[in-house]
């Protein structure tokens, strides 16, 4: 550069900083436009009143994380919770002055500018600690997208006056350096997902940043805003030479207090020759429902957590910056129990089938999830068994079988056409004159010698389907889909068209365009109480929580409690409880459902296999291709449904065995895999549980 080229740079830079340094006094004279005051006082206050990103915990219910949610791996910390040792880290290497400035460096603007003019350096940008909150703050908690963060950062004499008003502005309204530089600390970042210093001294050195060192805080200091280029993992001699630079500027800001140069050498010294003690892996936070406290167990129900607060307003981008602290009903014991039950069954590795559980408690007040659970672990790697569909919780694409006689029966019982020990006819064939196929009458058969008739107690452990297709004529088929979605199928029956999709209105396929609700009444689908259509193994577990809980539906939670960063409770619109049936309906349901597990009932050989010896209600069901299989059982305690399908792109049968595998032709039922697996969880999730008995039935559904 010329003589005369720098000359001309330094009269523009004077001329600049002049123009900075007057902005205070003729600001207010029409300089600046109105909207541009506004903006600075705006965003001065937002800096003073709103807290940066900061890291979502998900808990169980005994408080442990089961994972951590954030777009920024960071947790906030008072000044008093930091070290000093790393506020005069950052003073010494970022700001020495900070203390003496009201909020911009004009000697250390001026002296960075010249030495980029004169030295055709980089003399770097003589910005003060709080214009770099001010820019960390635009770029890492105004800015949404890489194009607005990139606009925050740019390297214009703009910019810089902009940060330089905000930040004058900005020292005014607070008036406490110590409280500046505890928010500069909080949001500066330390590489990848990681910002501010409490996060930076877990993952540098898995400690607190109240007990930093002075190596360790020169480290981190030399790190903030260049992290990349000094990570130590990649970098570790670069590291060190920055960590023993930020030293040397340490002792010449006074951060020593050690009066004889002699022993003051000796203790740089030292601190220089410390080992770099950096975590190897770092210690960083598993992001999402994957990897932090048991993620493949728990993700499915973290995953449920997810879609569940989406649904009551809270979306995943606010959870992900709200530094919410969200306490879920997740029972420790009754997941493991429910996953070990799923995979003993099932392996994990096993092509092509899933099978899933889940597990509600029932309440007259909430209805909470304890338990989600598969065979396959959650995440993405599938050669492991892995997948992050929600398996326990959407809608699967097979239907539960038999199990949908339940609803036949509760309708049956409602309007009045049968009770406990109603004789309903049970032939081997039975052609519906309601019901067609094709312009025909339906026609079903059973898949056992049932007998020409029996009661209604029986038929719901033995589960003939003639019995049940005469049954559904009497109750009405839109009584006995009303049924369904009172006791608890509200997404499965509203929700998902028959595909088991979210419905298209524009579709010209009914199939796609109408809800399964639509459908079945609109075509008179007489084999609905045969269980062909897609459900959800939760929302059938809830079925099960309704009839043992009086009556009474309420959505099923997996939320206990949502607490902001400061504490205080954040409410969840949930769906209200609701008495769908009369308690003496429910309690009778429950006496009508109670022998499947005993005799000749289709859960009888599982429950005695697994020494089974409480009371419950119970169905098993099956498809008649043999492609899923379900259990759905429930004690006053808990109330579980499992369920067994193809989850291939291929869709096959099933045949039971030791491990089942996909066949030509399947003889998977309920009563194996699926109860084996229910009476498996359960035993061990009632394990100490008080023995509880069924309600008794009431005379007006006896007969």
């Amino acid at each position: 550069m010329t003589g005369l080229a720098k000359l001309i740079g330094l009269c523009v830079v004077a001329g600049v900083l002049v123009a900075a340094m007057m902005f205070p006094v003729i600001g207010g004279v029409g300089l600046m436009s109105n909207r541009a005051s506004e903006s600075v006082d705006q965003i001065s206050a937002d800096l003073v009143s709103v807290d940066p990103p900061q890291v979502t915990s998900v808990l169980d219910k005994n408080g442990k994380v089961i994972a951590s949610l954030f777009e920024q791996d960071r947790t906030i910390v008072r000044s008093e919770d930091i070290s000093p040792n790393m506020k005069a880290a950052i003073v010494a290497v970022e700001d020495r002055r900070f203390y003496d400035h009201n909020g911009v460096d004009w000697q250390g603007i001026f002296r960075a500018a010249v030495d980029n003019v004169v030295q055709e350096g980089d003399g770097g940008g003589g910005s003060s600690l709080t214009q770099q909150y001010v820019k960390n703050y635009l770029a890492y908690v105004v800015a949404k997208t890489d194009d607005e963060r990139e606009k925050a950062t740019e390297r214009s004499i703009a910019r810089k006056l902009r940060e330089a008003r905000i930040a004058l502005q900005l020292e005014r309204e607070v008036k406490n350096k110590d409280e500046i530089l505890t928010r500069y600390l909080n949001i500066v970042p330390f590489g990848g997902q990681i910002y501010g210093v409490a996060s930076a001294a877990r993952t540098y050195f898995n400690t607190s940043p109240k007990d930093l060192t002075i190596p360790q805080a020169a480290f981190l200091a030399g790190l903030a805003n260049q992290p990349s280029r000094l990570n130590p993992v990649n970098n570790p001699e670069g590291a060190v030479k920055r960590r023993n630079w930020v030293i040397d500027k340490m002792a010449e800001n006074k951060a020593f207090p050690i009066a004889d140069p002699a022993k003051l050498k000796q203790e740089i010294d030292n601190l220089k020759a410390a080992e770099l003690g950096t975590q190897n892996p770092l210690r960083t936070l598993s992001n999402g429902c994957v990897g932090t406290g048991g993620g493949n167990v728990n993700g499915f129900f973290c995953a449920y957590v997810i879609d569940y607060l989406q649904k009551a307003g809270i979306p995943l981008e606010q959870v992900k910056r709200g530094g919410y602290t969200i306490k879920t009903t997740l029972d420790p014991v009754a997941t493991e129990a429910a996953k070990s039950a799923a995979e003993g069954e099932v392996s994990k590795t096993t092509d092509g089938i899933a099978n899933v559980i889940a597990v509600v408690q029932p309440g007259k007040d909430k209805h909470r999830v304890v338990a989600l659970a598969a065979n396959r672990d959650y995440g993405t790697k599938q050669d492991l068994g892995q997948t992050s569909y929600r398996l326990p919780s959407d809608v699967a694409r097979f239907g539960a079988g038999s199990i949908f006689k339940v609803f036949t029966a509760a309708a049956a019982m409602e309007e009045g056409k049968a009770g406990i020990n109603t004789s309903i006819p049970t032939p081997p064939t039975y052609t519906s004159p309601v019901y067609k196929n094709g312009g025909r009458g339906y026609t079903v058969k059973n898949a056992g010698d049932y007998g020409e008739a029996m009661s209604l107690q029986q038929a719901l452990a033995m589960s003939p389907n003639t019995g049940f297709i005469w049954l559904e004529e009497r109750a009405g088929l839109g009584n006995v889909v009303d049924m369904s979605i009172k006791l608890g199928l509200r997404t499965s029956m509203q929700g998902v068209n028959n595909a088991g999709t979210k419905p298209n209105p524009d579709s010209k396929n009914r199939q796609y365009k109408l809800t399964q609700e639509q459908l079945i009444k609109q075509d008179n689908s007489g084999s609905f109480t045969l269980g062909v259509t897609p459900v959800s193994p939760l929302e059938l577990a809830n079925v099960g929580a309704t009839l043992t809980s009086g009556g009474v539906w309420c959505p099923p939670s997996p939320i206990e409690q949502v607490l902001d960063r400061a504490g205080k409770p954040i409410p969840v619109k949930e769906a209200p409880c609701e008495q769908v049936v009369s308690p003496e309906l429910a309690n009778s349901m429950a006496q009508a459902l109670s022998k499947d597990d005993q005799g000749n009932g289709t859960s009888a050989a599982a429950a005695r296999a697994a020494g089974w010896d409480r009371p419950m209600l119970g169905k098993t069901g099956t498809t008649q291709d043999h492609k899923s299989a379900g259990f759905l059982g429930a004690t006053p305690q808990y109330s579980g449904a499992v369920l067994t399908f193809s989850d291939s792109d291929s869709p096959r049968p099933i045949c039971d065995g030791s491990q089942p595998t996909l066949c030509r032709n399947g003889n998977i039922y309920g009563g194996k895999v699926p109860a084996r697996t229910w009476f498996e969880a359960m035993k061990k999730i009632h394990k100490d549980k008080k023995r509880e008995e069924l309600p008794p039935a009431s005379p007006q559904h006896m007969s």
